[in-house]
């Protein structure tokens, strides 16, 4: 998600999420959208190939490194369906704890099914993630 190649584009959500091919995943990535949709107040853009993001943020690390990342995201992959959150964010563990079945690397969170997760618990870590975000990084648009 953090590699300079990911970058906000036009293509369409819709058609992007009509192309997964199992129906159980695609089902479930309409109901992922109108999760975060519904969470965020923001409109689903993809980013890079094949993740649905909504807002945006600008980082810079202290190694110089920056570029534009959604505040979240996922990605309806064929393995697993990747939740992006933001990383560094010491209260996310906290809610993963009661998120239901998951397994999770630095800023990804994975899922095999919505049925699998308690939504509510989802819907308070989009909101956890975009708080941290827009704190650690003030004075942006967010678009």
């Amino acid at each position: 998600m953090y590699k300079l190649k990911t970058k906000e584009n036009d293509s369409s959500v819709i058609e992007f999420i009509e192309e997964v091919e199992s129906p159980k995943k695609r089902e479930d990535a309409y109901k992922l959208l109108d999760i975060f949709t519904e969470t965020t107040g923001y409109k689903a853009k993809m980013w890079g190939p094949s993740i649905i993001g909504f807002g945006a943020y600008h980082y810079k690390y202290d190694s110089g490194h920056e570029g534009d990342a959604p505040l979240v995201g996922f990605s309806p992959r064929k393995a697993k369906i990747s939740l992006y959150f933001a990383t560094g964010d010491t209260e996310r563990q906290q809610l993963l704890n009661s998120f239901g079945k998951h397994t999770s690397g630095k800023a990804c969170v994975y899922i095999n099914k919505v049925a699998d997760i308690e939504v509510d618990i989802l819907k308070a870590l989009v909101n956890q993630s975009v708080k941290f975000l827009r704190e650690t990084y003030p004075n942006q648009n967010n678009h």
